[in-house]
């Protein structure tokens, strides 16, 4: 069993910044792919940023210079540092991750998702 455990979410003015963490445990053998979603209300959920294993990212172009995603493999934890903070960024943040699981099991995994609020 996997579970992913997201946290750093919470209430900031515009132009403030959050960082979001989260760590995935259980019965893992690699993670190839891991990321952020967010869904806002009355809207489908949406990529924000993914990061491989080897490093690569994808932003959305609504994010692009504004937030920057990391991960640390050997705690299985993936971040996303969101700078410059508006209104419109208020959303839920999940988190994403593509875990391997078996010797050529993959499954998709979501965390609970944590809230993140703009305002003044």
């Amino acid at each position: 069993q996997v579970q992913l455990v997201e946290s750093g979410g919470g209430l900031v003015q515009p132009g403030g910044s959050l960082r979001l963490s989260c760590a995935a445990s259980g019965t893992i053998f690699s993670i190839p792919n891991m990321g952020w979603y967010r869904q806002a209300p009355g809207k489908q959920r949406e990529l924000v940023a993914t990061i491989t294993s080897g490093g690569s990212t994808n932003y959305a172009d609504s994010v692009k210079g504004g937030f920057a995603i990391s991960r640390d493999n050997a705690k299985n934890t993936v971040y996303l540092q969101m700078n410059n903070l508006k209104p419109e960024d208020t959303a839920v943040y999940y988190c994403y991750a593509r875990i391997r699981v078996g010797l050529i099991a993959h499954n998709d995994y979501w965390g609970q998702g944590t809230q993140v609020t703009v305002s003044s």
